[in-house]
């Protein structure tokens, strides 16, 4: 498969802090790439360069050819990359239709091009439809989750990041989430998935890269990886620092 997503020798930091140091890893169009890794390994602030929310001091960022290092993050989703941060950042005062809305912002699109979206959303997540008219704050946890997801895919990306779709989730919510990532997947859509669960990270990857210190130490398809030491290392690693 041709790669959506190029990232060549990737440096990132906050300030004058580095914390990515030479990172490269290519995402295939049509695949879901899990990055893994220990807490303080960098894959946070890996999504937050590759939208836009943090610059790059040095290195590439490709999108499906075109060069979007250091470009804005209201391009880069202009672009079709979406970026579902970690903590579910949603609007919690507005309803669930209203933050759903709030994801087309800057779309131009007909009505039936609106109304076919909010149908797909909701036919993803029933729940979601049920609930439209109440306030995202309200919500369970799994359900604000599966509104951030819902809100990125009012703008059906191109490829869609996730940041920890699963923390602080019930196992069972975190099973409807991947399935819809895997349905997604189906649909099309390249999913780049940053994910603590590993067992269940690599149940539903095509490939991963395994991050520790800001550095790629291992990369592979899930059976690989499996047998490898990179998790190991990278999760021990991060466990003894």
């Amino acid at each position: 498969m041709t790669a959506l997503l190029e990232i060549r020798d990737l440096d990132v930091g906050y300030g004058r802090v580095g914390v990515l140091n030479k990172v490269s890893l290519d995402v295939s169009r049509g695949a879901i790439v899990v990055l893994l890794g220990g807490n303080g390994a960098g894959k946070t602030t890996l999504l937050k360069g590759i939208s836009g929310l943090l610059r790059p001091s040095a290195g590439s960022i490709r999108l499906d050819g075109a060069e979007i290092t250091g470009v804005s993050p209201r391009e880069i989703v202009q672009a079709g990359l979406l970026h579902v941060a970690e903590g579910r950042a949603l609007f919690r005062a507005q309803s669930v239709a209203a933050n759903l809305d709030l994801g087309l912002y800057g779309a131009r699109l007909s009505r039936a091009q609106e109304r076919a979206r909010y149908e797909r959303v909701y036919a993803l997540f029933p729940v979601l439809k049920e609930r439209r008219s109440s306030l995202a704050g309200a919500l369970s946890g799994g359900q604000q989750q599966m509104l951030a997801i819902g809100q990125a895919l009012m703008r059906e990306p191109r490829l869609l990041m996730l940041d920890e779709p699963s923390l602080g989730l019930a196992p069972i919510i975190v099973d409807a989430v991947l399935e819809v990532v895997q349905s997604l997947r189906k649909d099309g859509t390249t999913i780049l998935l940053v994910e603590q669960m590993v067992e269940r990270a690599l149940e539903v990857a095509d490939y991963g890269y395994v991050l520790q210190s800001g550095r790629i130490i291992g990369e592979g398809d899930p059976a690989t990886l499996a047998a490898g030491d990179a998790i190991r290392r990278a999760y021990l690693g991060a466990a003894a620092h």
